[in-house]
């Protein structure tokens, strides 16, 4: 199902887009007018025409359309659902081709290979802290006379930063630990 192409899509579709109220006729005829007059011209003027008549009814014209894309290239059913989806957009989102590629098996997450379920904000927060650390430690000057205690914490601060940064706290406490 995750192979579904846009024709495949369409045949499934077919039947949810011609039930009754699913589409209104001004919904319709922007759509037809979209693939006729947007690059790349998907209906010539006769089939945009035919598509439009009033004096057809409107589930008669929309499987007629949907049957001529059907039958039609893989780029034309693409830019019918692009047209659908800014024209429709409440219906494209409830089409039942997108309820399955939901539930496919390759859009579920693997929850094997998440390190934290934390969210966002945390990984912000640790990326603020290391990125102040080492900010303060390459703006400030190494003072061999305050805080000791510190240097000792420091040291230990390259096993949880990232390589890069861990290179500069380092460099910074290779002069200061050999007195230790």
């Amino acid at each position: 199902m995750t192979d579904q192409t846009y024709s495949d899509r369409l045949v499934q579709d077919t039947p949810f887009l011609t039930g009754h109220g699913r589409l209104s006729e001004q919904q319709v005829d922007r759509i037809i007018l979209q693939l006729n007059r947007y690059y790349p011209q998907i209906l010539t003027n006769k089939e945009a025409e035919k598509f439009r008549n009033p004096k057809v009814s409107l589930r008669m014209r929309l499987c007629d359309l949907l049957s001529h894309l059907q039958r039609s290239s893989e780029r034309d059913c693409r830019e019918f659902y692009r047209a659908l989806y800014i024209h429709a957009q409440p219906l494209h989102s409830s089409l039942p081709s997108r309820h399955a590629l939901q539930n496919s098996d390759c859009t579920e997450l693997d929850r094997s290979g998440e390190l934290s379920d934390r969210g966002p904000m945390s990984f912000l927060a640790g990326l603020g802290l290391a990125a102040g650390l080492a900010l303060l430690l390459y703006c400030c000057p190494p003072d061999p006379k305050g805080l000791p205690g510190a240097r000792r914490v420091l040291g230990f601060s390259p096993i949880i930063v990232d390589r890069h940064v861990s290179r500069y706290l380092l460099a910074f406490l290779a002069d200061d630990l050999g007195g230790l």
